[in-house]
């Protein structure tokens, strides 16, 4: 018998050896080895792209080699040269100067003598325009602007400038209330008494208000209260003020137009407003307080009284149904 031969196969190759399974195996493992590279070079190449080593300087942006800000930097704004600026400047100083002297105060200029030696010729006075338009109303003993009531200044000369030029500066200022106008007729003056009061002045003086005498230390030395005109007694009528000069003997006041509709008199709607300083000249400068002489008790007791007497006067009359009501409840608790 011959020997047996296993694995022989007809038209098959050479069977592998165990060193040509060795090269495949290590060409396998090179190959899986380049791929795992490629992939990791892949993923650290996007990851990269993401987010850049800030330290890293060969990314960052060249600045300009001549030392210049980008082109995209915002511009600085040009200024407006001042003389574009001063009309508008200008403009808005009117404009606040009008606002004032219409709501707020405005000046007044002394025309003459009546009220010295409180006030001089020449004087300008600021006068409160804001607290009338609350319903404040003059009380006595403030020194008040008021519009001519009628028949007052017909015979006063408006006093103006000769010069063209200066009248037109003067209306200008005038106008936003930095001067006192020259064409409007409004007279100062100090109120003595007000609506419901009973004033009055006989022989020399004094003046009274609602039968109290007052000490006017503000009269022009050498007058007397009543100046050469004494008056009264006058009922000042409601809404209605009785005003005087403090210079009693050259001021034509309240004194000399009895003879006219309102018994002397001035509305109370006429008054501008009350002057509270004197702005100018600068050496003449002095508030306008309100003297001592109007507090005085008992100066208004005739209206805060009429209450108390009103009460009284009914407490009286209803007695007697008092009593007959408290009669008719006692029988009715003893039955």
């Amino acid at each position: 018998m011959g020997d047996l031969v296993i694995g022989a196969r007809s038209g098959a190759g050479e069977p592998e050896g165990q060193g040509r399974r060795a090269d495949r195996s290590a060409e396998s493992a090179a190959s899986s080895a380049s791929a795992e590279d490629a992939a990791a070079q892949t993923a650290d190449g996007r990851s990269g792209a993401g987010s850049e080593d800030p330290s890293d300087s060969s990314h960052a942006e060249p600045e300009p080699a001549d030392g210049t800000e980008s082109e995209t930097a915002p511009k600085p704004r040009k200024q407006r040269s001042f003389w574009k600026e001063l009309p508008i400047l200008v403009g808005i100083a009117l404009i606040l100067a009008l606002v004032i002297k219409t709501f707020f105060v405005q000046a007044f200029s002394i025309p003459s003598e009546s009220m010295q030696n409180t006030l001089q010729v020449g004087d300008r006075v600021l006068v409160d325009k804001l607290t009338p338009w609350f319903g404040a109303e003059p009380e006595r003993g403030e020194v008040v602007v008021f519009h001519d009531p009628g028949g007052w200044l017909n015979d006063e000369p408006t006093p103006q400038s000769s010069n063209s030029f200066l009248r037109g500066v003067q209306d200008v200022l005038s106008f936003v209330g930095l001067m006192p106008s020259a064409n409007e007729k409004d007279l100062i003056k100090r109120v003595i008494a007000v609506g419901g009061d009973t004033v009055e002045c006989e022989g020399e003086g004094p003046v009274k208000v609602n039968g109290v005498a007052l000490d006017e230390p503000y009269v022009y030395q050498g007058n007397t209260p009543c100046g050469d005109h004494p008056f009264g007694p006058v009922k000042v009528p409601k809404d209605r003020i009785w005003v005087m000069g403090d210079h009693r003997a050259n001021s034509l006041d309240s004194r000399f137009h009895m003879d006219q509709p309102g018994g002397g008199t001035v509305p109370v709607d006429n008054v501008i407003g009350r002057a509270f300083v004197v702005a100018w000249p600068v050496n003449h400068w002095s508030t306008l307080s309100v003297p001592d002489t109007f507090d005085q008790k008992g100066l208004a007791a005739a209206a805060p009284l009429a209450p108390p007497v009103a009460g009284a006067v009914g407490a009286v009359a209803l007695l007697p149904l008092v009593r007959r009501v408290r009669g008719r409840v006692e029988r009715l608790q003893e039955s």
